[in-house]
């Protein structure tokens, strides 16, 4: 079995962090590699640990409505080369600004209440995705 490797951030100057750490520390307790970092990143410092330490997800909380900025950072990661990463939100995201990031190519919004094993789940189905499109001579 592979271990998802899985970076979670916030981006912009929302500093509300409770969420985002409740979300990295399950993850981590369901096995799979977390790297998190404070609040108040820039796009280019993600964007940098994204691709330093090569993981299959990026999940960004949001709950001060920097997900706006969120399509720069899908140009970012594409720029970079890392357009098979999977991009996941969670938080706070009016339902008109779904669309909107969806259509820039987030993988999938999860709004306040969502189960952390629903987030575990999708993440590890989208790790086994961007594993596939890495590498499909070795994939299952």
């Amino acid at each position: 079995m592979f271990r998802p490797k899985v970076l979670i951030t916030k981006i912009g100057l929302d500093g509300h962090d409770r969420g985002s750490r409740i979300v990295a520390a399950h993850l981590r307790d369901a096995g799979m590699e977390v790297v998190y970092t404070p609040p108040w990143q820039k796009i280019e410092t993600v964007v940098k640990l994204a691709v330093e330490e090569d993981v299959d997800v990026v999940g960004v909380s949001s709950l001060a409505t920097d997900h706006l900025i969120v399509p720069k950072l899908m140009d970012a990661l594409r720029a970079a080369g890392m357009a098979d990463v999977a991009v996941i939100i969670g938080g706070i995201v009016p339902d008109e600004d779904e669309k909107e990031l969806l259509d820039a190519g987030v993988a999938r919004v999860f709004h306040p209440g969502a189960a952390l094993d629903d987030i575990a789940a999708f993440v590890t189905e989208a790790t086994a995705r961007v594993r596939a499109a890495r590498f499909p001579a070795i994939s299952p």
